[in-house]
């Protein structure tokens, strides 16, 4: 057993195959890792019977010279304690569960004329409580609305029925807006703000039917004893929920509740989105990122932020919606996978918010440290090409010909993963001929490092061909003969499947689709593969141009540059009137174009030229 002194091995015989937490230490009595199991025994033998690829689970076992552990009753109670011993002790080898944010509440006093205000301190009770609230603006809006439908008081007057009796407070400036209807002078009874405060609780909870139905029974009462302006004022109350409702919507009502989670795994981080959903509203949305300590599963991961996120925002819910099987073992909890509907289309707005909030996260840290960003990218870069160095600058090359005619090459350069298109060069092919793409990107490679060499130009750290086996073995000859292989990285980037292929192995690796490595490789491919079109087509565009001109006797090179500045193509000049063109060329010229371009229009379609 790996590190499995005596004293561990004691300890691993007389565990027990009850559910349970335990709880790892180092020399000093340090508490370095904490676990949940299903089965203690199984769980942490596993730690001492296998060898581990991962470096961190490697040292974390080399350090183990006590393990402790408490058994529990069932698996979500596991699960409990280990998110418990977590936040409270932090070990080096658990990933962070702290959030030093504090989310604000909506407190609801236990007056007899209830306040209602948002606050972060909880005092046990004083008020009920609801939330917390990730999104402050949610939070404010939800304030808001109820205002509108509810005056209830903000002063901090201490209203029982003697003081009110009393008379001790005059009628204030909330009373007089209509924000407030006057409890503290006998203006609103009791009963009735307490059905105000009632209503308030349902809203929100999410529970707006029962609101709408209070609503509608007080709007028709109105109306049968001919109190119109009431009745108006309930109807435009009852019109202001709908609204809200409509707008806070995104599925049907009929998903009464449920929490969402969806998931971005990345190797260094994983983000968790939670959204709560009552009545088909959207009422809360956080997004959590753990940084990974070990090798732990998304499964794992998941489960651990479900159980943090529905404990730091007070869920019972009894269903969640998540992408993908997890292990949550708590009674009558219902795990859905939605493949279609209304499930389906929360499960993906909850990935929109995470795939968004990490990429808000990548934009503020490079606007704060843009280099931490390129240094990242440039160790996963190189990390996940194999390579010796980091690929701070690399050459791409594509090829362009049609059936071996107008062959042209586009070398696009990325610094730090960035194009640099001040580098760029297009290259034109000289000794091949015919549509021989292997040749021209010998001949390509060849020219250009000999140039490097020769004028001691910078030297590419990873070059890009963009192709196959071929293609890549091609270049490779080139870099051979010059005495560079060894010495540049390279590789090619088939597009079929997107295989990158690596010199002197045949079978291709396949990126992630979602790998950041991937996304630049296939931006240099891209930028080659436009830059050489785009090359190409002004080549042929030139050549058709001069091939026409040139053939009208007494019109030299001069004239036919003149003449592509101004007019673009064959068929500018063509329409171009006999002032236009003797701006340009004068009269003589002009008579010439115009006498050849005449004679080609009268002659018979099959001897007429191809614009």
């Amino acid at each position: 057993m790996l590190n499995a002194t005596e004293h561990i091995q004691s300890l691993l015989a007389t565990l027990p195959s009850n559910p349970g937490v335990y709880q790892y230490y180092d020399a000093d009595n340090k508490l370095i890792y904490v676990g949940k199991a299903k089965n203690l025994k199984k769980r942490v033998i596993s730690y001492f019977n296998k060898d581990h690829d991962n470096r961190k689970t490697y040292l974390l076992v080399k350090q183990i010279v006590e393990i402790k552990y408490i058994v529990v009753e069932t698996e979500w109670d596991a699960l409990l304690l280990e998110n418990t011993l977590i936040k409270k002790n932090q070990p080096k080898y658990n990933i962070n569960l702290k959030d030093d944010k504090m989310y604000p509440w909506i407190a609801i006093t236990r007056e007899a004329f209830p306040r209602i205000f948002a606050t972060r301190k909880k005092i046990p009770g004083s008020a009920d409580y609801y939330g917390p609230y990730a999104s402050k603006k949610m939070m404010y809006t939800l304030l808001d609305f109820i205002k509108e439908l509810y005056p209830v008081r903000s002063c901090r007057l201490n209203l029982t029925e003697e003081t009110i009796q009393k008379g001790k407070w005059d009628l204030c400036l909330e009373y007089h807006i209509g924000n407030c209807k006057a409890p503290c002078e006998g203006k609103q009874t009791k009963e009735d703000y307490g059905l105000a405060i009632a209503h308030i609780k349902e809203i929100i909870k999410g529970n707006i039917s029962i609101v709408t139905k209070s609503f509608v029974a007080e709007m028709t009462g109105y109306a049968e004893r001919m109190e119109f302006e009431a009745a108006q004022r309930m109807k435009l109350k009852l019109e202001n929920i709908q609204n809200y409702q409509v707008k806070s919507t995104v599925v049907d009502t009929s998903i009464t509740q449920a929490d969402v989670f969806s998931v971005l795994n990345e190797e260094k981080s994983f983000y968790v989105n939670y959204l709560k959903v009552i009545h088909g509203a959207i009422i809360n949305s956080h997004t959590l990122e753990f940084k990974r300590k070990l090798d732990e599963t998304p499964e794992d991961l998941l489960a651990l932020a479900i159980v943090e996120l529905r404990n730091q925002f007070n869920s019972v819910c009894k269903e969640i919606i998540v992408p993908f099987a997890v292990d949550i073992p708590l009674e009558n909890l219902v795990i859905t996978v939605p493949e279609r509907g209304d499930k389906k289309k929360l499960l993906e707005l909850s990935e929109k918010n995470v795939v968004f909030y990490k990429r808000d996260r990548d934009l503020q840290a490079d606007l704060v440290d843009p280099e931490r960003r390129t240094n990242e990218l440039m160790q996963k870069m190189k990390k996940d090409l194999r390579m010796a160095e980091e690929p701070r600058r690399i050459d791409g090359f594509d090829n362009s010909n049609i059936q071996g005619h107008y062959a042209v090459s586009a070398m696009p350069v990325f610094i730090n993963g960035k194009p640099a298109k001040k580098e760029y060069l297009h290259f034109n092919v000289k000794t091949v001929e015919g549509p021989d793409d292997f040749a021209t990107m010998r001949e390509i490679i060849h020219r250009r490092y000999k140039r490097v060499l020769e004028d001691k130009l910078d030297m590419p750290n990873l070059i890009v061909i963009d192709g196959g086996k071929g293609q890549l073995g091609a270049a490779i000859e080139s870099l051979r003969e010059l005495g560079l292989m060894g010495k540049v990285a390279i590789i090619g980037i088939a597009k079929r499947l997107e295989e990158i292929y690596f010199p002197g192995d045949p079978i291709p690796m396949y990126l992630d689709k979602k790998s950041e490595t991937l996304r630049v490789i296939q931006h240099i491919r891209d930028e080659a593969h436009r830059f050489g079109i785009t090359h190409h087509r002004n080549m042929r565009s030139k050549e058709t141009f001069k091939s026409e001109l040139h053939g009208i006797k007494g019109i030299g090179e001069t004239t036919v540059v003149e003449l592509i500045k101004v007019f673009k193509s064959v068929r500018g000049v063509k329409e171009a009137t006999p002032a236009e063109l003797q701006e340009v060329v004068g009269l003589a010229r002009t008579k010439l174009i115009t006498d050849y371009f005449a004679n080609v229009n009268s002659a018979p379609n099959d001897d007429a030229s191809v614009v």
